[in-house]
């Protein structure tokens, strides 16, 4: 007879991980699916300088401090160590190359078939897969004459390639920020945004913003409560010298184009200019099409839930969305909590 488990989670990154650590602590029977080679979520993709914009004192997942000085900002391959760590220190019975592919569920009980042709029988489900592997892309007018190259910031990784181009890069957030820094070392580079780019200062009276956060209790205020998800603010973290380098016009900014045309792209005032790269840092969206045959999902793809408790199939969880119930659902020093609140509910979910 085939193992029944009391949970599958469905992402080993650092959503799945704290998933498992708080199942394991309640002694739950469960496995961890990862469709990758590790687990370590989308870090491996990013690109290679990335900083977090939160300092390794807030940086941790449940049970097992960030390492190093408290005020360092962790680069992406510190966290990719970090998360390689974790799993062998709580031994997470986490089974890699495992794409989910197809649930459904009969008498109670979920099915889950991969990739690979193997299938699970579970009781309940934790969705923590996060969204990277769906980047957003805007459709604007002319994109399929431009010769020359669009990409996702999901995409970038470093500025080899880049150099002595002019590049624009559509976006106003951190990694539109700092990808655009980063570029306008070795090419022309300009920000294209609809608003100015918003910078927030990194300390305040001698201490992280996130210090300040998590003392009035904006990352962790329960908005879910309400009836509405928790704001997400649009200002950029400030890691070094980015308000000199956009005075400074390294990079610039400018009003988002209208248009591309086969050379280049065409500003508001209708200058026409040549371009060689178009970057996109548009973000991403949800993207759980195995979620959708058994009615967890609306009519655009977006969960059915509540504080990560799915409102339309019982048994249904979910990790790593963002706002899901604060500010810092999706973050490293986020999904900790949201998992505990999850696995509480799964508890009470099993023994009724």
């Amino acid at each position: 007879m085939a193992t029944v488990w009391d949970s599958i989670v469905i992402g080993g990154g650092q959503a799945g991980l704290a998933s498992g650590y708080h199942l394991q602590k309640k002694g739950l029977h469960f496995l961890i699916l990862e469709a990758g080679k590790q687990a370590t979520g989308s870090w491996p993709l990013y690109y290679d300088s990335l900083k977090l914009f939160s300092p390794t004192r807030f940086s941790s997942l449940p049970g097992m401090k960030f390492p190093g000085i408290p005020d360092h900002y962790p680069s992406r391959d510190e966290v990719i160590h970090y998360l390689e760590s974790y799993r062998q220190k709580f031994e997470l019975p986490v089974i890699t190359n495992q794409k989910v592919e197809f649930v459904e569920k009969n008498n109670g009980f979920f099915r889950i078939q991969t990739d690979s042709g193997d299938i699970y029988q579970t009781k309940t489900i934790i969705n923590a897969t996060g969204s990277f592997h769906s980047p957003f892309t805007p459709d604007i007018k002319g994109q399929e004459t431009f010769r020359g190259q669009i990409l996702h910031s999901s995409e970038y990784r470093n500025p080899e390639g880049f150099a002595n181009q002019r590049i624009v890069i559509v976006g106003r957030r951190n990694s539109a920020v700092q990808i655009a820094i980063e570029l306008s070392e070795h090419s022309q580079t300009s920000l294209a945004v609809r608003q100015s780019v918003q910078l927030v200062k990194q300390r305040v009276w001698g201490q992280d913003l996130h210090f300040w956060i998590r003392v009035v209790g904006f990352d962790t205020f329960p908005y879910w409560r309400f009836g509405k998800n928790p704001p997400i603010p649009a200002g950029v973290s400030d890691l070094g010298d980015y308000k000199e380098r956009l005075a400074e016009g390294k990079p610039d900014q400018l009003p988002m184009f209208t248009s591309f045309y086969t050379d280049g792209v065409i500003w508001p005032d209708g200058k026409r200019e040549p371009v060689d790269t178009v970057i996109f840092a548009t973000g991403y969206q949800v993207n759980l099409p195995y979620l959708k045959p058994i009615g967890a999902l609306d009519s655009e793809g977006i969960p059915l839930q509540v504080a990560g408790i799915s409102t339309s199939v019982p048994g249904i969880h979910y990790v790593g969305l963002e706002g899901q119930r604060s500010f810092s659902s999706a973050t490293l020093r986020g999904v900790g909590p949201d998992a505990q609140f999850v696995v509480k509910r799964i508890l009470r979910y099993l023994r009724n």
